[in-house]
């Protein structure tokens, strides 16, 4: 497999970016090609993300902003009918929140405690499953 290109976002006006900025040293020292942009909205990051080819689009988010900002994300990937890209979102999100986000269409919800290799993990079953559906 090639190498995975994720590119990892903060969702809107969020100004907590250490999770976010150490989730994408670790994909990174983890074999990963990281594109951090750190503050975006959703249109830019859907853009960002098509212009950069990514496999992955990782959120991250601790403003609260989870249930309107990532499922739009998931939205406008839809909406230009590009169904190769993962999305997946981590931060400090309600467990109660978590059923929606997933019905939303992210791959997989992290929160602070999830260990790196879990990511890491999830990541690559996702890309690689999505890679074998399109093929």
């Amino acid at each position: 497999m090639d190498k995975i290109r994720v590119l990892v976002a903060k969702l809107g006006l969020d100004i907590h970016w250490r999770g976010a900025l150490s989730v994408a040293k670790l994909l990174r020292d983890a074999g990963m090609e990281v594109i951090y942009v750190g503050n975006q909205f959703p249109e830019a990051i859907v853009n960002m993300a098509i212009q950069e080819g990514v496999d992955v689009i990782g959120l991250s988010t601790l403003a609260g902003n989870h249930s309107t900002l990532g499922p739009k994300v998931i939205k406008l990937l839809q909406e230009k009918n590009i169904n190769d890209i993962t999305v997946v979102i981590g931060g400090v999100i309600p467990p109660v929140d978590i059923p929606g986000l997933k019905a939303a269409g992210m791959v997989e919800v992290f929160t602070p405690n999830t260990p790196i290799d879990t990511i890491v993990k999830l990541i690559k079953k996702a890309v690689r499953e999505k890679k074998a559906a399109s093929a």
